[in-house]
Parts: C-alpha cells; sequence; structure tokens
C-alpha cells in the first residue's frame, strides 16, 4: 500500500532532477534537527535552539534534566524529578510548548529512547531526561515546531535531540560536590571519559564515560525557617485550620473531621467528632488523658473544633527525594573503507530514588476499575479497648503516625543500543542502524494500610474478620481478637500486626523499542539558489508496554493509593522523503512528507513545509507549515485503567452552605482505556526574523501556533462532577439535603478537546569586545503565550495561559504565560564568569481566565487567596565561574539562587507543599557546588 501511494512519486521526482544534475563542489554541510538533508547553513526555516557543551557548563546545572526545566520553552506538563510522590516518581520530562511530556519527542543522536516504565498522572508517555549521559554530550537541539513528517509521532510540540560525542581522544576526570546553605541536600558528581584511536589513521576510535551521582533527600521540615515553604498549616498566613491548606486533625464541622494524630472520634447520636484527648468528649463512656494532644506535638493548636492539630506535610514530607545514580555510554565507530564508516553505541542507566510521605489516613477513599471504595466509614468497634465510645461504635479519624510515612523505592533501568553503518554510495549519504531500548522501573512500596485489615483490626466484625482471612495470610495468623491499638497505646502492638496492616508492597513496567530505519540523501540537481538535496528514508518499530498493578490497588485494597496498570502492543512504519530547494539565491523552500502505519490505529500522513528568505546576508524570513500527529499510547487506548486523584470542589455542597466543599480537595478519578482512540492530530504554523545588526549580535524573532485536536483526555474533573458522573457518600452528609462528600469521579479517556496555543519567542545574543579586559556576552530568551485555549465538545472554552489551570495534568502547576532566560558571561584569558538569570512570570490564582467561580483559594475571611488571587512572578540568579588552572586542569564554582530568593506562597498546586514546583530552586535556598575536571 504505502509503495502504491508514495513510491511513483518520489521514481518521477528523481528522474527530473538527475535530467538537471551538474557538477558540485564539494561543502561542508551539517546536519540540523529537524531535517535529514545537511547543508551548508545552521539556520533553517524551523527554529532551532541550540544548548552546547559549554551553555551547559556555564548553567552550573549538575545534569540537562535539571537545565532542561528551566529554559523559557518549557511549561505545563513538565515532570519535575522533584515530585516524588507522582506517577512518574523517579523520572524528569519536558513539556514543550505546555503541550504536555508526551507532546515532546525526545532523541539520543536523532533516534528514539524507550520511553520511562511509569506514564505520568498514569496516562502520558515520556522520556526521562535522567539517561542522558551529561559528560557525553556533544550538544543539544531543540526543534520548537512541530515535527512529525520527519520523526513520526509524539512530535507535535517540539523535539528535543540530544547529540553525544561522536569521537574522542585522551582521558578526562571529573568531580563535583554541590551542598546547600543549610548543609543539606548534598550532590556528589563522578565521572570518568576515555576516549582511544583516531579514525583516519588507525581507522577506529573508542570512547566511553561513566558518571555516578547521588543526591541527598531535603525534608520539608529542614525549610521550617523559610517562611511557609514545606508546611500546609498556614494560619498565621491567614487560612483557616479547616480549609484543605489547614493542619491535619481539624475537626472542620458536624460528621466533617480530619484525621489526627490522636484520633478524632465520632458521636454515634449527633454525628459531632470529638479529639480522642478531650476529656470533655460528649457521651465519652471512657476518658484517654494520655491521648492528650500534647503527648503527640507540640505544633500550635487552636482549632475552635478541638481538633489535635500536627502538620504533617512539614513533618514527613520532602522538598527533594534521595537519588543515586550511574550512567555508562560508549560508542566505538570503526571505518570498514573510506566512504562507509561502521557505529556501536551502548547507553545504561541505572537509578535509585527514595520519597518519604505523610502516613497514611485510616479513612482515605480509593478507586479502582470496579469503581469508587469510600472508607469513610472505618470506625472502632464497640469493644475496641481505645473507643471513647466503648460499648458502641464510633467513626475514627487516625493519622497512622505508628506505621510510620509511606515510602516509595524506585528503581530503573535504561538500556540502549545502536548498531549501524553509514557511508556514501552513487553519491547518496546514508545511513542504516539496528536500535533495541528498554526500560525497566520496579516501585516498592512501605507505610500503605491494606484496608480488610485495617478495618477488622479496629472493628473486628463476622464480617471485617472473614473478609481479612480471606486475602491476608499474615492477618490470619494473628491471635485471635487482635486490636490494632492507636495513638498513644501504640507501643502494644506487635511486629507482626504492622506486618499485616502494611506489608510491603511492589510492582513492575516495561517499555521496550526495536527499531530498523535506513535514510539517504544526496544532492541530485542545479536550481538558480544552489543544489537540491533530498532525502528518503524507512523505518520499522516495535514497541510494547506493560505496568503490572501495585498489589492490592487491584480490588481497592490499599488505603489512599490509587489504580494504574496497562498493556499494549504495537507495530509501526513508515517512509517518508524530503526536499530541500533553493529556488533563488535568496529563497529557499523545504518540504517532507511522511506515511506512519500503526497495527492499532491505522495510518497517518504528515506534510511539512517552509520558506526562508534571505535577502541580506544579515537578515532573514522564515516560516513554516506542518502537520503531526500522536498516536494513543498503551495507557490509554491498551488494557488496564487508572484510579489516582486529583483536586476539585463540590458545587453541589457549596450552594447548600457546607463551606469546607467550596475550596479545593483532594478526590478520587476513575478513568478506563478505551481502544476505539484515535490519533490526536495538530497542526502548526511558525513566523519569523533572524537579524544580525552588528558582527557578533544576533537577533531572532519567531510567532508561532499550534492547534492539536482530537486530544486524549481523562472527561475532565469539574465538567464530570457537573454532570453527575460522581459517587458520592451519604454518610457524610452534614444536613438535610446534603448528598454526601464526592468519593470518586468516574471518567474514561476521549478523543475531546482541542487546543490552540499561540505563543512568541525572541532571542537576543551578542559579544563585546572589552580590549584588555577580554568579551562580555549577553544571551535573552524569551517565550511569550497570548493564548492556551482548550475547547471542550459542549463548545465551551477554557484559557489557561496566565493561569494556575489545567489542574487536570502534572502537579497543577500552572501555564505562566511569560518564561525567560537572560545570561551575561564574562571571559578573560583562563577565567570565565557567567551570571543567569531565570524569570517565571506571574499567574492568576483562578483554573482558567475569568472562572466563573473566581479566585481557587481563600482565606479565612473568604477573600481571595493569595492577596489580589495572583500568583506572583518569581526571578532567582544564578553565578557559575571557571578557572583554568593550566591547559589540563579546571576548577568550577556556583553559586545557585545567589540571593537566596524565597518563592511565592502557591496555596493550590499538589506538586509541592505551598510553593510551586517551578520555583523548586526558591525552596531549597542558596546551593553551592565546585568541581575540577582534569584532561591527561
Amino acid at each position: 500500500m504505502m509503495k502504491k501511494l508514495i513510491l511513483p512519486g518520489l521514481l518521477s521526482l528523481l528522474g527530473q532532477a538527475y535530467a538537471q544534475e551538474a557538477a558540485q563542489q564539494p561543502m561542508q554541510r551539517v546536519e540540523i534537527t529537524g531535517s535529514n538533508i545537511r547543508r551548508a547553513q545552521a539556520e533553517t526555516a524551523s527554529p532551532v535552539q541550540t544548548l552546547s557543551r559549554a551553555d551547559i557548563e556555564k548553567s552550573g546545572k549538575t545534569t540537562v534534566a535539571e537545565l532542561m526545566q528551566t529554559l523559557a520553552v518549557d511549561n505545563q506538563g513538565s515532570v519535575p524529578m522533584t515530585f516524588g510522590g507522582g506517577f512518574a516518581s523517579g523520572a524528569s520530562g519536558i513539556s514543550l510548548r505546555g503541550l504536555g511530556a508526551a507532546s515532546t519527542l525526545v532523541l539520543i543522536n536523532g533516534r528514539r529512547v524507550a520511553p520511562y516504565g511509569l506514564a505520568d498522572d498514569g496516562q502520558k508517555v515520556f522520556a526521562d531526561l535522567n539517561v542522558i549521559p551529561s559528560e557525553a554530550i556533544e550538544r543539544v537541539e531543540i526543534l520548537k515546531d512541530g515535527a512529525s513528517a520527519i520523526y513520526g509521532s509524539d512530535a507535535i510540540a517540539g523535539v528535543v535531540n540530544v547529540i553525544l560525542r561522536r569521537d574522542f581522544e585522551g582521558t578526562t576526570l571529573r568531580a563535583s560536590q554541590g551542598i546547600s546553605e543549610e548543609r543539606d541536600g548534598h550532590d556528589t558528581r563522578l565521572a570518568i571519559t576515555h576516549g582511544v584511536g583516531k579514525l583516519d589513521t588507525d581507522r577506529y576510535n573508542f570512547m566511553g564515560s561513566f558518571e555516578y551521582g547521588r543526591k541527598g533527600a531535603i525534608a520539608n521540615s529542614a525549610r521550617s525557617d523559610r517562611r511557609y515553604i514545606g508546611r500546609s498549616d498556614l494560619r498565621d498566613y491567614g487560612f483557616s485550620a479547616q480549609e484543605t491548606l489547614g493542619g491535619t486533625g481539624a475537626i472542620v464541622s458536624t460528621n466533617n473531621a480530619g484525621s489526627a494524630v490522636n484520633g478524632n472520634v465520632r458521636n454515634p447520636d449527633t454525628l459531632e467528632y470529638y479529639n480522642r484527648g478531650n476529656l470533655a468528649g460528649a457521651g465519652f463512656t471512657r476518658l484517654f488523658p494520655g491521648a492528650a494532644c500534647a503527648n503527640f506535638t507540640s505544633h500550635p493548636q487552636g482549632d475552635p473544633g478541638g481538633g489535635c492539630l500536627t502538620d504533617a506535610q512539614q513533618q514527613y514530607s520532602e522538598i527533594q527525594p534521595e537519588q543515586e545514580t550511574a550512567n555508562v555510554f560508549a560508542r566505538l565507530s570503526y571505518q570498514l573503507a573510506p566512504d562507509w564508516l561502521a557505529y556501536g553505541e551502548l547507553n545504561f542507566y541505572h537509578s535509585n530514588s527514595t520519597a518519604s510521605t505523610t502516613p497514611s489516613t485510616v479513612s482515605a477513599s480509593v478507586g479502582y476499575p470496579g469503581g469508587p471504595v469510600s472508607n469513610a466509614a472505618v470506625q472502632l468497634g464497640a469493644g475496641h479497648p481505645d473507643n471513647p465510645y466503648f460499648g458502641r461504635a464510633a467513626r475514627l479519624r487516625y493519622l497512622a503516625a505508628d506505621v510510620g510515612p509511606r515510602v516509595s523505592h524506585v528503581g530503573s533501568d535504561f538500556t540502549r543500543f545502536v548498531a549501524g553503518a553509514k557511508g556514501s554510495w552513487q553519491q547518496w549519504d546514508i545511513d542504516a542502524a539496528w536500535l533495541f531500548s528498554q526500560n525497566e522501573v520496579s516501585n516498592t512500596r512501605t507505610g500503605y494500610l491494606q484496608r480488610d485489615v485495617a478495618f477488622a483490626l479496629l472493628d473486628p466484625s463476622p464480617a471485617n474478620v472473614a473478609a481479612a482471612r480471606a486475602r491476608s495470610a499474615a492477618y490470619a495468623a494473628l491471635p485471635p481478637g487482635s486490636f490494632w491499638r492507636i495513638a498513644e497505646n501504640a507501643g502494644l502492638n506487635s511486629a507482626a500486626l504492622y506486618g499485616a496492616l502494611s506489608p510491603t508492597i511492589a510492582n513492575d513496567a516495561e517499555t521496550r523499542i526495536n527499531q530498523i530505519d535506513v535514510k539517504a540523501s544526496r544532492e541530485i540537481g542545479q536550481l538558480p539558489g544552489g543544489a537540491l538535496g533530498v532525502a528518503l528514508g524507512a523505518e520499522y518499530r516495535r514497541e510494547s508496554t506493560e505496568l503490572e498493578p501495585t498489589q492490592g490497588t487491584e480490588l481497592g485494597n490499599i488505603i489512599g493509593l490509587g489504580y494504574s496498570a496497562y498493556q499494549g502492543k504495537r507495530n509501526a512504519s513508515a517512509l517518508y522523503a524530503e526536499l530541500l530547494a533553493p529556488v533563488h539565491k535568496t529563497l529557499e523552500a523545504s518540504a517532507a512528507l511522511r506515511y506512519d502505519h500503526f497495527s492499532d490505529v491505522g495510518n497517518s500522513y504528515t506534510p511539512k513545509a517552509g520558506l526562508k528568505w534571505t535577502p541580506t546576508r544579515t537578515f532573514a524570513l522564515r516560516g513554516t507549515f506542518a502537520r503531526g500527529f500522536r498516536a494513543p499510547s498503551a495507557a490509554e487506548n491498551g488494557v488496564g485503567g487508572l484510579a489516582a486523584f486529583s483536586t476539585a470542589d463540590d458545587p453541589v455542597r457549596c450552594a447548600l452552605g457546607v463551606q469546607v466543599a467550596c475550596d479545593p480537595a483532594s478526590i478520587a478519578i476513575i478513568t478506563s482505556p478505551n481502544p476505539a482512540l484515535a490519533p490526536e492530530r495538530s497542526k502548526s504554523y511558525s513566523a519569523g526574523l533572524v537579524w544580525d545588526p552588528l558582527p557578533r549580535t544576533s537577533v531572532s524573532l519567531d510567532f508561532w501556533q499550534i492547534k492539536r485536536k482530537n486530544e486524549i483526555n481523562q472527561e475532565q474533573t469539574d465538567a464530570a462532577i457537573a454532570a453527575g458522573h460522581i459517587a458520592r457518600d451519604p454518610s457524610t452528609a452534614t444536613r438535610p439535603g446534603d448528598p454526601g462528600a464526592i468519593t470518586a469521579v468516574l471518567a474514561r479517556y476521549v478523543n475531546s478537546s482541542n487546543t490552540k496555543v499561540r505563543g512568541a519567542d525572541l532571542d537576543l545574543r551578542t559579544t563585546f569586545g572589552l580590549g584588555g579586559w577580554g568579551t562580555l556576552a549577553a544571551d535573552a530568551k524569551w517565550t511569550h503565550l497570548f493564548k492556551w485555549l482548550r475547547t471542550e465538545t459542549d463548545g465551551s472554552q477554557r484559557d489557561f495561559a496566565g493561569t494556575h489551570g489545567n489542574c487536570d495534568v502534572t502537579n497543577c502547576i500552572g501555564t505562566p504565560d511569560d518564561r525567560v532566560n537572560l545570561s551575561a558571561t564574562w571571559e578573560r584569558a583562563a577565567f570565565r564568569v557567567t551570571a543567569t538569570a531565570n524569570y517565571r512570570g506571574k499567574m492568576d490564582n483562578t483554573l482558567f481566565k475569568n472562572d466563573p467561580d473566581g479566585c481557587a483559594t481563600h482565606f479565612a475571611d473568604g477573600s481571595d487567596a493569595p492577596r489580589g488571587c495572583k500568583l506572583a512572578s518569581f526571578t532567582t540568579i544564578d553565578l557559575t565561574a571557571r578557572w583554568k588552572v593550566n591547559p589540563k586542569m579546571e576548577v568550577t564554582a556556583s553559586i545557585q539562587n545567589l540571593f537566596d530568593k524565597i518563592p511565592p506562597l502557591d496555596p493550590l498546586t499538589y506538586g509541592a507543599v505551598s510553593y510551586n514546583p517551578l520555583d523548586y530552586s526558591g525552596a531549597l535556598g542558596r546551593y553551592f557546588n565546585v568541581g575540577m575536571r582534569y584532561q591527561f
């Protein structure tokens, strides 16, 4: 089928070009990301941002992942390494144009990498930037417009192509050590790179690098002196203990209480909650002086409802998880003949990360493919010895601090192997290779509660005991009549009891790519502006993905842990062609067409066209048009499902006067895959200019727009709530007519909305000579979003640009409409100093522009929070320096967040505690790093 459609046209085109072919003078040509045709000029019709090794070093960042997430082109939907509590814990991903990490294609040397085994939000498959071997990088090229015509699926928002060194001779040792001003968060990096052999004389070159890294954890409690950073109890900033941001353990209202470290219990008659340490609890039949709040915490009290307040997020959660990594890269090149080179590449990356968060609560609801599981009815049985209403069952809200924090240990093994050959034949430049890439992830968790065992140990009714015995051999082995003693009596529990209540649980994931590809390019004729270039290529790829569910989540039996599992395989094949036509000495046209066939979702044709007009040597206009697509991932159209958590308010209960329902609270979302999904489709446009007004000065300005349709989304949370696609727990009702709290939103993946994103990129670079004082180079990159508009199937529209939405994607980071990177580098002889400013624009604290619900969060007095309902902008300054002691040795030093800026309070995000994950460096504080490189 593909041959019938494409090959005749290509053969006809080649025949015409051969008839016009003329003798060509050899020239130095380079291959630029976004094209398979080598060319003499680096600037193409498509905007490409290039980061050299020097740029990376001057940033002061120790990994490419850290640098990428400070870039102006990164936005909503990126996956930060610091989000240890997310679905994709242990990984890091970039989101160009705010269209999500799944719509940004990451390549190494122009070829794909196996995606991370854990999909972000349980849905979005992306490449982990941590696998990139930093010491082996030659440069990073970021193609900022769509490139599906060249690379196929997933390149809707653009491409990040990491180009590694092709050859190297000698031996280099590098070591660095970082530490925060608070003397934590140690970052140790060691690397050795060795290369041997000259291709032109020895006919071979081998280079290998080994990198080791270890980054220490930083607890929220370690930043207790940085105002609100890492704190969830924000009463001293105007919030109420009764709101979502209040301290754990608050008694909110009738039939509504938080989980207290010593337990809140409900009066069976009045439905009012009382703290177990309250010696005046209404109707108590037993008193527990040992349960006094002061015996558990020194946290400031003052809850009007009498709850025992703690700040569990500050006490247990982290700003940064612990991570240990090892990265190996090797490349062997062998000159088979003067015109043919054989090559092989091997990448291996191993990572262990450990993330800690708050202890489990006994009442957290969960979801699984069978539906929601409400745990609101958990109770102390009538005969439980710690029940203040002894003789009658009483509902319990308890923070299981005696079990300990919930901890995730994530191990990741990434492998990538390429074997290929490149050379010339009949004036064609040919490159063919086999690629194998795989990622294996294991996620082991501790501190999570088995629902059936917890229910049986708190209330050993015949039904609860039977359910626990049927599923847990460890529970069945406990003495009959065993109770889980809580709070002040937790010391009476045995190790065996905790082993049954909170066993170690785990799951594994694996992604794999097998690919064969071949591409060929040449010049085939003369046009008025120069040689006509053509490239042809073919590709076959087999992909497989599998994520096992964590034990117990398939039954909704792990309190507070959602379900995520998927499995799928597919074959993909492609043919593509590209032309580069210098139709005039001032005008260059380019065109590309790609045909893809997927075994599960059918065919896709994606064209791309570009023009570049250079009326003078120092000025050029350029523009592109492209179509793109993203095929559904196995998480979206395979076998499995997702039960996760998000935040939303409850307009029904809010309208009834239940104040706590008016602010976003955590809810479960249960989503099912959809095998009928079609690929996402896109159209992208760019138009801009490149101007060199002065020697060593360059200005580029590009306007761009991407329209994506058939988007694969969960149904919008608030829309599903408004439509009644929810489950409620009537037993949490507070008054007549109250339907009870939402326990889950029932959704599925659908081709629903379309998105239009429009913006501009400004790039300024200049270098000044300072005479005997060296040189000063300045660089500015600014990305502005004019619009980030989503249109739903019902016609409703939401513009997220400059707001805190879309909160249905990773972290609820928000969509800043301005991000800027500024740098200035002074260099003289052996010395180089760089100052870098990273700016994130202000955002409205609304879920979208002109949200009729107004501000997303409020202070205790009902006014908008933060003041003015705006999250202020944030800027940090980083300083790096390098001293070349001699030709073989250099010393480096850096200070991140030079002025120790504290980020603004962010009360909405769930990716960090009271600050936005985009502002991570402000939460971390001033950070120092020193390093040394020695070359033998």
